[in-house]
């Protein structure tokens, strides 16, 4: 609903006028202006392909020779592609950033019945994380668990992935049983519970049960990870059914 208006947007800003590009002084104008450019071409190989230079050109306002310098560095990055006839198509690095993009959108909707489950019953409070930036990873969504002590209020919080249980299951560090267990990393004597939910193109996020490590003990540990991973492999089939299904088929 929302992608004309962006690609409107990143249009108009590719439609500048010459006076106005003349007029910008402040360091980095022209940097901006280019990764707009690049950002308005993309957008319009992405809705409009299989699509010709000259009508890259026309839709963001550029002559042939500009458009052209900056699709061959989209291509290079692997953002576009060409077909033997010249038309520009989207790339596969496209193509990953816009299903990661939607997996992530719709992940806190697809993830809630499953976090509601794990914490009724497990009774401990149950998140779904992304991985932030190269170190970390955030919470998203959470449903608290039923216990009158329990963990609450990392929704919105970033973590370190070095050594803790939702960084190695947003890395693929996850042992053959599906789910890892840290236990007073982040929080003194808390446990914590994850799982990773993964597609064809990675890991898209994870879920997390939190507790006290004094309810969380070995065995109870095994029922709530086996538990965490069940849930977060309904999550990646619901989100992501054609990898899922090609998987079961190739078996």
């Amino acid at each position: 609903m929302t992608r004309p208006a962006r690609s409107t947007a990143i249009r108009a800003a590719g439609h500048a006028s010459p006076s106005v590009d003349r007029a910008s002084s402040a360091p980095g104008a022209a940097a901006t202006r280019s990764v707009e450019r690049a950002l308005a071409l993309l957008a319009h190989v992405c809705e409009s392909a299989p699509t010709t230079l000259s009508e890259c050109a026309k839709a963001v306002g550029l002559s042939p020779t500009t458009a052209l310098r900056l699709l061959r560095t989209l291509e290079g990055l692997d953002f576009v592609s060409r077909d033997e006839g010249g038309d520009f198509h989207p790339g596969s690095l496209a193509f990953r950033f816009g299903a990661v993009a939607l997996g992530r959108n719709q992940m806190v909707k697809v993830a809630e019945p499953a976090l509601e489950r794990l914490s009724v019953r497990c009774g401990e409070s149950a998140y779904l994380g992304i991985a932030g930036r190269a170190d970390e990873a955030v919470y998203i969504a959470m449903a608290e668990g039923t216990f009158s002590i329990r963990h609450a209020g990392w929704v919105g919080r970033t973590v370190p992935v070095d050594r803790t249980a939702i960084g190695a299951a947003l890395q693929g560090r996850t042992p053959e049983c599906g789910y890892v267990v840290v236990r007073s990393k982040v929080e003194e004597d808390v446990t914590a519970i994850a799982a990773p939910i993964a597609w064809m193109g990675g890991i898209a996020g994870a879920l997390n049960v939190v507790g006290p490590s004094y309810r969380l003990d070995p065995e109870r540990s095994r029922d709530v990870g086996e538990a965490v991973a069940a849930e977060a492999r309904t999550i990646a089939r619901t989100l992501f059914p054609t990898h899922h299904t090609s998987e079961v088929t190739s078996r």
